[in-house]
């Protein structure tokens, strides 16, 4: 079994802001950290390569030039046995499910950011998955900063838990 930490829009550094410590904790104890984009500057990427599992990312819309340089728009990551892709802004709410499952056909679940907005939803049918983990650090409308994790099973079931950071 594998353990992902998922994050997005942190949207670093800004004032005093910086990760919680208990999301601090939840990245440094996963296998894997997935961050879904709008990390601002390559020194939050470095910071975060740096807690010490391997990090895969794409970029988002307010990323600088050098966090642009080091990532892609889009990625498909293997974890275990399953295949997560990954995207910053997965578009209108509306068909978002659908249209992610034809964008990434390949794929068993689809991580995104932008909106700030947690959100996982499952197609019965096909098992197909889309998560959006919030932001730990600037929750905008949102009650509490949040973040993500996924156990991937020895079968590539990817089971995703919504992390609430108070």
């Amino acid at each position: 079994m594998s353990l992902l930490a998922i994050i997005s829009d942190t949207h670093l550094p800004r004032g005093s802001r910086a990760l919680p410590a208990e999301c601090v904790e939840r990245l440094r104890a996963a296998d894997l950290i997935l961050h879904a984009g709008d990390l601002a500057t390559a020194g939050v990427l470095a910071d975060l390569r740096a807690i010490g599992p391997p990090v895969e990312a794409v970029y988002g819309n307010v990323d600088d030039f050098e966090v642009r340089a080091q990532l892609p728009a889009a990625r498909l990551v293997e974890a275990g046995a399953a295949r997560i892709a990954m995207v910053h802004d997965a578009g209108p709410a509306g068909g978002r499910l659908a249209r992610l499952r034809r964008r990434f056909a390949g794929a068993d679940a689809v991580v995104f950011g932008h909106s700030h907005i947690p959100l996982h939803e499952r197609d019965r049918a096909t098992g197909f998955q889309i998560f959006n983990p919030g932001s730990p650090t600037d929750r905008r409308r949102q009650p509490t900063h949040t973040m993500g994790q996924a156990r991937i099973g020895e079968d590539g079931a990817v089971n995703f838990e919504l992390i609430d950071l108070g």
